[in-house]
C-alpha cells in the first residue's frame, strides 16, 4: 500500500481561472494583488503570514540573480512560523494550490513555499 504524505500541491497565478484540480486555493502574498477585487478569484483562504516579510520582499524585488539568497532568507523566516506549520499540515491532508500575483512564474514566494512544503513532508 502506498503511503502518501503529501496531497497534490500546485502553484498558480491569481489571474488564472480556478480548475477542478486546484483543491483548496490559498493566496500566499502579503499584499492583496493589484486589480483583483476581493471575492472574485474563488480563494479559500489568504495566508498572508506565510509570505516573506516586507523587508525581504523589497530586498528581493523579483530579481532572479537574488533567487538563491532569497530562498535561504525566506526559509529562515519560516523556520519558526506557526502558520507555515499549519500550511504543511494542510498539504498532508488535502489538495492545495498556492496562489500568487507575481509576473515571474519561476522566481516567486509561492514557488519557494511549495519547495519548502515538499521538503517538510519528505
Amino acid at each position: 500500500m502506498l503511503n502518501r504524505y503529501l496531497m497534490l500541491l500546485g502553484v498558480k497565478r491569481i489571474y488564472e481561472k480556478r480548475a477542478v484540480s486546484d483543491g483548496k486555493r490559498i493566496l500566499v502574498d502579503r499584499l492583496w494583488p493589484r486589480g483583483v477585487k476581493k471575492g472574485t478569484q474563488n480563494l479559500d483562504e489568504w495566508m498572508r503570514d506565510v509570505a516573506p516579510s516586507d523587508e525581504l520582499r523589497k530586498w528581493f524585488a523579483h530579481d532572479p540573480t537574488k533567487w538563491g539568497e532569497f530562498k535561504s532568507r525566506y526559509r529562515k523566516e519560516l523556520s519558526h512560523n506557526r502558520k507555515f506549520n499549519e500550511l504543511v499540515e494542510k498539504a498532508k491532508s488535502t489538495d492545495i494550490t498556492l496562489v500568487y500575483s507575481a509576473t515571474d512564474t519561476e522566481h516567486n514566494n509561492a514557488v519557494a513555499l511549495a519547495e519548502f512544503i515538499k521538503e517538510a513532508t519528505a
